[in-house]
């Protein structure tokens, strides 16, 4: 099953929760819009630049040193 995440990523912990679900692509949405109205490019550039830096603190702290280490089981609670 292919899981492609459509939106609702505005953070880069979403990005790591989406990937350890075992998604295979995800789209940002409607941050790139804000970014790009509130800063043009250098707002989208920014935009990227600081989700690249919390997915990579937030590997880190997991324990984490490559995107295939991921595990759900790390990330997402489940009641």
């Amino acid at each position: 099953l292919e899981i492609l995440l459509d939106g609702g990523i505005g953070r880069g912990t979403r990005v790591l929760k989406a990937l350890a679900a075992g998604a295979t692509a995800w789209r940002v949405g409607k941050a790139f819009l804000f970014s790009l109205g509130a800063g043009d490019q250098k707002g989208d550039e920014r935009l990227l630049e600081n989700m690249q830096k919390e997915i990579s603190r937030n590997m880190i702290l997991m324990g984490c040193k490559k995107i295939e280490d991921l595990d759900a089981s790390k990330i997402i609670y489940r009641n």
